[in-house]
Formats: structure tokens, sequence, C-alpha cells
């Protein structure tokens, strides 16, 4: 138990003389020459907040180096203020240099992209309804067909209502006989008043004849158009040009007029060429949606979910209100799809394009750092990582879009910026890059 406690006690005095050196290296030096640079290494691994707060401390190498330059440290000698001796210092104190990994900063044109998800949707979807309550004689397509504006679907039993027609037309028939009867009163009677032999009255019965005639004929010619416009019911088109569904009642079933219900419809005919793909972006992207639009400058490419093949289209329209409780608005991109490729109801992987901007700066997405004071990145000068504060405009494709802070010719690390401070020596691992910068 004895030995226990000296050892603890050996340990607690220990830890208390190394922290003591780091704080205070010059007693390190005064009880071990050269001790001073040995402890004083170690303040290169604590924080920048707390090596700031220690004593000032110049090592063996940092003093040479100042006095061969002259009094001023050089690089590598100094580091940040502070009194923390840079990385890559020379003596015992210095660190080794980092191992690093690197990209390039770039400048060109460069398009304004938004990627996000998106459904296909039909431009326009029509359900098959009857309006009359009668017989299904014939289904004339097939499920899933494909049909055009006006082809016939369904035919349903017209036996009634030509009968009815044929009773019309008979009647229409009979009122023109009475007609062809009263005009020739009314010639018979106008001679025979013109000799003084008939009466005035008998002439004016006659006139009245062929006016009640001619109201005849009209009712039954609109009875006649009301029929046959009753006989178009029977006979049931597709008003748009596209892909039928399943039909939900096939021949010999009975249908009835003003069934609402999901089995009131004998199916239901969809436009595949063009269509929608539908999709909602942040309100903020507003201004430039329209002027891509007024421009005709965007475009947007559609991958559905699954495969590799993409199509273009361009952007139709935007909503007339911004939804308040997302703060988004819904936006439609139209598509030819002449060969059908995209599906109503499909998830679509969109790539929008909304203009290319001619001179924009651009670096890998890993190079931006964040910090306390914002985003920054190290960047690669004489071997020394230097740390540079940037301002991020927005990320597309792997790459964070620079607004200010850099000129688009620097070199930056990419991997290894954990272990860099400013000033800190690297190595670069990536030969390739190595040999760019």
């Amino acid at each position: 138990m004895a030995a226990g406690k000296v050892a603890k006690s050996l340990a607690v005095l220990c830890a208390a003389a190394l922290v003591a050196g780091v704080v205070w290296p010059r007693l390190a030096d005064n009880v071990a020459p050269g001790g001073g640079d040995r402890v004083a290494y170690l303040r290169t691994y604590l924080p920048a907040s707390v090596s700031n707060m220690l004593p000032a401390y110049e090592t063996a190498a940092q003093k040479q180096a100042a006095q061969t330059t002259g009094g001023k440290p050089g690089p590598g000698a100094g580091g940040p203020p502070g009194g923390r001796g840079g990385p890559g210092a020379g003596g015992p104190g210095g660190r080794p240099p980092a191992a690093v990994v690197v990209g390039r900063a770039s400048r060109g044109p460069l398009p304004f992209v938004i990627e996000t998800v998106g459904t296909a949707q039909p431009v326009a979807t029509v359900a098959l309804r009857t309006r009359v309550d009668s017989y299904i004689e014939q289904v004339l397509v097939p499920d899933g067909a494909a049909v055009k504006a006006g082809d016939i679907l369904v035919k349903l039993d017209d036996r009634q209502i030509l009968a009815q027609i044929k009773q019309a037309e008979a009647q229409l028939a009979k009122d023109r006989t009475a007609l062809d009867q009263a005009e020739r009163d009314v010639r018979r009677f106008t001679e025979l008043v013109a000799k003084n032999a008939g009466t005035q009255l008998n002439l004016e019965n006659a006139k009245t004849a062929v006016a009640s005639a001619k109201a005849l004929i009209a009712g039954d010619q609109a009875q006649i158009d009301n029929l046959k416009v009753q006989l178009s019911y029977l006979t049931i088109r597709t008003p748009i040009s596209g892909r039928v569904g399943t039909f939900s009642a096939k021949a010999g079933n009975i249908i009835r007029a003003g069934d609402n219900s999901t089995t009131g419809a004998l199916g239901t005919v969809v436009q595949m060429s063009p269509i929608y793909i539908t999709f909602s972006l942040a309100q903020r992207l507003l201004p430039e949606m329209r002027t891509s639009i007024t421009d005709k400058t965007g475009f947007v490419e559609a991958t559905p979910q699954g495969s590799s093949r993409s199509v273009r289209g361009r952007i139709a329209l935007l909503d007339n209100t911004i939804d308040p409780a997302t703060g988004t608005i819904s936006i439609r991109a139209e598509f030819e799809n002449a060969d059908e490729f995209l599906w109503p109801g499909q998830l679509c992987n969109l790539r929008i394009v909304l203009r290319t901007d001619p001179d924009v700066v651009s670096i890998p997405r890993d190079a931006t750092q964040s910090g306390q004071a914002g985003n920054f990145v190290f960047a690669v000068e004489n071997g020394a990582a230097v740390v540079k504060p940037v301002k991020v405009l927005r990320t597309q494709d792997g790459r964070d879009i620079i607004e200010t802070g850099l000129t688009g010719n620097e070199t930056v690390v990419t991997d290894g910026a954990l272990s860099l401070v400013n000033g800190a020596r690297v190595q670069i691992r990536n030969a390739t890059a190595k040999r760019d910068s």
C-alpha cells in the first residue's frame, strides 16, 4: 500500500513539473540546459486559445533565425501570436511537415445548377364516363392502349335512340306534307278572293295553317337534333391523345349516368406527350427562375430514378402563389416525351440549369473549412499552409463557388487540414497536384 502511494505521489509530481515546464520553459532551462526547448514543443499541441495565454518563449532555433534575418523571424520560426512556435520550425521544438492532399482552384464559365427531385405528371387527364344509362355493346381498344384524339373507345347499345330518331323523322315528313297542303290552300284561296269567288276568312285560315305547319316542322327538327346528340353519347371517344388505363367495365355490363364512384368511370386517358415534371424550389430562387424563363437561358435535365438516361426539357410555368407553410414555389418543366420515356407518377432526379456565369471561382467542396469567423481555406504557398478567408456563394457538383477570397489560381488543401495552422509546413501527398502547384 505504501509503495502504491509513493508511486502515485511521484506521478503527480512529474505531471506538475511537466505542466510547469510548459508554462515556464525558462525554469526547465535552469534545471537542465536545453530542456526549455523540449517542453516548449508541447505547446504546439495545445489549442491556440490556450497557448496564446502562455508566457512568450523563444527557442534557440528561433533566436538563431532572428539573428540571421536581422531580427525578423523567418518562415516557420515565429508562428502564431502568443508565443506558439510555428509548425515546421527548426530545432528540437519544430513539427515535421504535415502530409496533405491538395486540389486546384479554377476560374472560368460555370453553369448555375440546382439539383432536386420532381414527379412526372400528365398535361391532361380525362376520365371516361357515360352521360346516359345504357348497356356496353363493345370495348374497341385493349387496356393500356395508345390512343389518338377522336378514336372510338367504347360503343354502347344505341338501338333505342335510333328507333326514336326514325320516329321523329317520320313525324317530320308528316308535318312537311301538311305544310304543302296548307300552302296549296293559300294559293287557291288567294285566286278565289281576287275573283270575288271566295271569302277572306278562308284565306286567312289557310295562312294560319301554313304557319302552324312550319312550327311543327321546326319542333320535329329540334327533336331529331336532340336525339342525335344523345346518340353521340353512346359512342365514347377520347378527346385527347395519350394512353388509356384499365377499363373498369367490359362488354355486357350496364353503366349509369351520374355515377361518381371509383367504378363509375369506364377508364382514364392520360396525355403522354408532352408531359410535365413538377418540383418545388425555395422562394429565394424565384428571381433567378423568372429571369431564366424570360431570357430562355435555362433548361432542365431529368433522370428517372433507377435509370441512367437523361432527357432535356424547359421550364414551362411557375405557380401563382408561394406556399407560406414551406416557403417554396411549385414549378413545372415540360418535356416532349415523344418516345414515352417519362411515365406519369415517376420520380425523377432533376438538374436545373438556370444560366451560365461567365467568370466564376470554384474549389473542391472538401477544401472549405468553417471557423468562428466564417469559412476559410488553407492555400499552399511556398510549401506552407496559408489561411485565406472565403465567402461561399453556393455549392454544386462537388465544388464550392467562391464569391470573395480567392483569385482562381491557388492550390488548396482538401485533406489533412485538421492538423494545420497558419504557416505550417506541408508535404503534398498527391503527386499530380504537387506537379501542378
